[in-house]
């Protein structure tokens, strides 16, 4: 059975779990610095994504000046393309959508398709952070809503 956790950094434990997903996922497999990785962890509202009692992905959204930003979105290696990246990214944006903020991501290169068909709109140009090439989406309501300018951030300080 699939189920969602919801929790925030002070629960070790589950922080714990995440952290090991992102470490396989961003560090390993990405080479993102961990100092990049873990950055915002105390302020943010973090996810698993469990099968069970085995945690298989997580995720996190923060509030920044410019909105929402849904971040570290990472589910592991074997159990990708099998619609758990999705069922991560509704549970997210059940949470988000009514507070009424603008939302927005920085989605990594191969994932903007993902993200497209899920309702996110691409803004901007390319940009690189922690050594990946990123574009910047937003949730389309927010761009039906002409609120899209101001989520478009192309730099690496949100």
């Amino acid at each position: 059975m699939v189920q969602t956790l919801r929790f925030r950094f002070r629960d070790s434990n589950s922080f714990s779990q995440a952290r090991a997903i992102r470490h396989r996922v961003f560090v390993e497999e990405q080479g993102v610095s961990p100092e990049l990785e873990y950055e915002h962890d105390e302020e943010a509202h973090h996810y698993l994504l469990m099968i069970g009692e085995k945690a298989i992905g997580t995720a996190r959204w923060r509030e920044t000046a410019k909105g929402l930003k849904l971040e570290r979105f990472a589910i592991l290696p074997g159990l990708r393309n099998r619609g758990f990246g999705e069922i991560l990214l509704n549970e997210v944006l059940d949470d988000v959508i009514p507070l009424k903020k603008p939302v927005y991501l920085h989605s990594q290169a191969r994932a903007v398709p993902f993200y497209a068909r899920n309702g996110f709109v691409q803004v901007g140009e390319m940009f690189v952070e922690a050594g990946i090439e990123h574009y910047c989406m937003v949730f389309r309501k927010n761009w039906e809503t002409g609120s899209a300018e101001d989520t478009g951030n192309t730099e690496n300080t949100e």
